[in-house]
């Protein structure tokens, strides 16, 4: 059974269609990147499955639960979804600790020691034990984005969505972030992903969705798309990533 199900979802802004008939399922623990260009949908597909848009045609199932329909509570279906941005987006009055344990206590109800019992586990997993009373502007960009991502580790999501979370760092700190990423992969985290990270999409990936236009053009296991994909405006987005270096 698939974990999420998006049927037909069309998004459009002022008239602009951004989203043109997108059908994805997402299997458990299985990671699905999405590539294309800037302005192919592939964020504003993320920010519908979080209900941060709304759909303006088609559903998306979150555990069978339409989580599209207008009567569903928008809040019980985030608690079952993390979400990590390009920007940090850490609190930045806030420590490390607190930034972590905010969302299970104040949404979740977990008690104050069980949190941040919670938090220096996933802090020492991921190498930031010693930063926990650290405050995110004394972190390098790649520590922010771990504490982003631990962050929305905390609530025990049922999927992961990460967008483009190394586009705003330091080609020297991508890497940090990635392990994380391939980290999440090896402990059977769900996840969809945006990247242009091309090679580390190839490696991590079960299913790759290249978006064109808003429609979601070519879809398979990596090694499909990338040596023998079908349509030629995927061999042209894949030889432009390629001239650029990120492949």
């Amino acid at each position: 059974m698939s974990l999420l199900t998006i049927d037909g979802v069309w998004k459009n802004f002022h008239g602009h269609s951004v989203l043109r008939g997108i059908d994805l399922e997402v299997r458990p623990h299985e990671v699905v990147s999405l590539i294309g260009a800037s302005g192919s949908g592939k964020s504003t597909l993320l920010r519908c499955v979080n209900l941060l848009e709304t759909v303006d045609d088609g559903a998306i199932h979150l555990d069978g639960q339409e989580i599209t329909d207008p009567r569903v509570d928008v809040d019980d279906v985030r608690k079952r979804l993390g979400i990590v941005f390009q920007a940090f987006n850490l609190f930045p009055h806030m420590s490390v600790l607190d930034n972590v344990t905010l969302a299970p206590r104040q949404v979740h109800g977990v008690g104050k020691a069980q949190a941040e019992e919670q938090a220096h586990d996933l802090l020492t997993r991921f190498g930031l034990a010693g930063k926990a009373r650290a405050y995110p502007d004394q972190l390098s960009g790649g520590q922010q984005q771990r504490v982003a991502i631990i962050r929305a580790m905390a609530t025990q999501p049922r999927l992961m969505l990460l967008d483009e979370i190394t586009s705003a760092l330091d080609p020297v700190l991508v890497m940090e972030v990635l392990n994380v990423v391939r980290e999440l992969k090896e402990s059977g985290m769900t996840m969809i992903l945006t990247t242009h990270e091309m090679s580390f999409c190839r490696d991590i990936s079960d299913t790759v969705c290249f978006l064109d236009g808003g429609v979601l053009l070519e879809k398979g296991p990596p090694e499909k798309v990338f040596a023998d994909p079908e349509h030629d405006r995927t061999r042209a987005f894949l030889r432009r990533v390629l001239d650029a270096g990120r492949l």
